[in-house]
């Protein structure tokens, strides 16, 4: 299976969780959290396109 594309800024998500939490972010979160991205991208395209619309609004979101 090909490598899926990571879809947040790492070091921005690293520093967020030390920052906030004062805890280490494990390099494997990254990949979850792109995921989870991933999955709100794919629902909201799915309702732009079911109100036949050509852009995600953040109402999709």
């Amino acid at each position: 299976m090909a490598e899926k594309e990571t879809l947040v800024v790492a070091s921005k998500v690293k520093n967020y969780i030390k920052t906030a939490g004062g805890l280490n972010c494990s390099a494997k979160v990254i990949d979850v959290l792109s995921d989870k991205v991933r999955e709100v991208c794919d629902a909201a395209i799915e309702s732009a396109k079911s109100s036949k619309r050509k852009t995600v609004l953040e109402k999709d979101i």
